[in-house]
């Protein structure tokens, strides 16, 4: 008998978005991946402009900001695991996403003050205006496949507020 380790794998090939391209050497273009769904969407992603900026955005909080991601990850588990949320339904890619957005002076002082800054100010901020950490496609957006759909976005975040409040 054969073990297998279980494994996410996806099939990618190499994409560019060309911003211009007024000859072959003077072509501009973001490198990312592309790949399709099963139902045929074509997903374009940016794996490595979105790790870059997750380091850029940890060294500029001061180390703040994969502790929050976590935090996060850890609550969306007990919101899936309470059915408070669907499972599947907030991706930790959207999640991280979500405190990218999160300005650099609202992390540092304790893990509870900085929870509760960066949430507060997710609550408050305009959601159409949040990007991907790649910073190529708006977070929430609804009828986009490289987007999170807006109502799974409140829900997720409208759970994790109650979540917070009803903590005992």
């Amino acid at each position: 008998m054969v073990n297998r380790r279980n494994a996410d794998v996806v099939v990618a090939t190499k994409f560019r978005r060309y911003s211009s391209f007024p000859s072959l050497a003077g072509a501009q273009a973001e490198c990312g991946i592309c790949f399709f769904t099963s139902s045929g969407d074509r997903i374009v992603n940016y794996p490595k402009q979105h790790s870059a900026n997750c380091t850029t955005k940890h060294q500029a909080t001061n180390g703040w900001f994969k502790p929050m991601v976590r935090i996060l990850k850890n609550m969306r588990r007990k919101l899936v695991d309470d059915g408070s949320i669907e499972e599947g339904s907030a991706p930790s890619y959207f999640l991280e996403g979500l405190v990218y957005n999160v300005p650099n002076d609202k992390f540092g002082s304790s893990y509870g003050d900085t929870f509760v800054a960066a949430v507060n100010w997710i609550l408050q901020a305009e959601r159409k205006d949040l990007v991907c950490a790649n910073e190529q496609y708006y977070l929430v957006r609804d009828s986009a496949p490289t987007c999170w759909p807006c109502s799974n976005c409140a829900a997720f975040l409208d759970a994790v507020a109650k979540l917070w409040t009803d903590w005992k």
